[in-house]
C-alpha cells in the first residue's frame, strides 16, 4: 500500500510540475511574440492544450506499466490492454467525462481518482491563466 501511494503521488508531482513549466514558458514566451494580440490567445490556448495531453499521457503510461505488473489492479470493459485505450481512458477520466466504458479495478482505483482531481486543479489552472492572459492583451484595445 505505501509503494502504490508514493507511486500515485510522483505521478501527480510529475504532471503538476510539467503544468507549471509549460505555464511558466507560456507566460514568458507570449509577450515576446511578434503576432497580432488576439493570436497571442490562441497560441497560448494551443500550448494549454498541449500542457494538458502531455499530462493524460503521463497518467496513461503510468496506467499501461501498473496493468502489466502484478498487484496493481486493472482496467476492465471495453479494454484491450493496449497504450491508446490507457490515453483514452485517461483522457476520459482527466476531463472528468468518465463515460464508463472502461473502469479501474484493484490498485488503479486510487490512481483514477487523484487523476481527475488533478485534471479538474490543472484545467481551472489553466482558465485563469488565459484570463490573466486576455485581460493584459485586450484591455490595449
Amino acid at each position: 500500500m505505501t509503494l502504490a501511494i508514493l507511486v500515485n503521488i510522483l505521478v501527480v508531482l510529475m504532471a503538476v510540475i510539467i503544468h507549471y513549466e509549460f505555464l511558466l514558458r507560456l507566460n514568458l514566451l507570449m509577450p515576446k511574440l511578434k503576432i497580432w494580440h488576439r493570436s497571442r490567445i490562441i497560441f497560448g490556448v494551443l500550448g494549454a492544450l498541449v500542457a494538458h495531453a502531455v499530462g493524460v499521457w503521463i497518467f496513461a503510461i503510468s496506467y499501461f506499466l501498473m496493468i502489466r505488473a502484478e498487484g496493481w489492479g486493472t482496467l476492465t470493459g471495453r479494454f484491450d490492454g493496449s497504450l491508446l485505450d490507457c490515453v483514452y481512458f485517461s483522457f476520459t477520466t482527466f476531463t472528468t467525462i468518465g463515460f464508463g466504458d472502461i473502469e479501474p479495478v484493484g490498485s488503479l482505483r486510487y490512481l483514477t481518482g487523484l487523476e481527475a482531481l488533478t485534471g479538474l486543479v490543472l484545467i481551472t489552472w489553466t482558465a485563469s491563466f488565459l484570463f490573466i492572459e486576455m485581460q493584459k492583451y485586450w484591455k490595449s484595445n
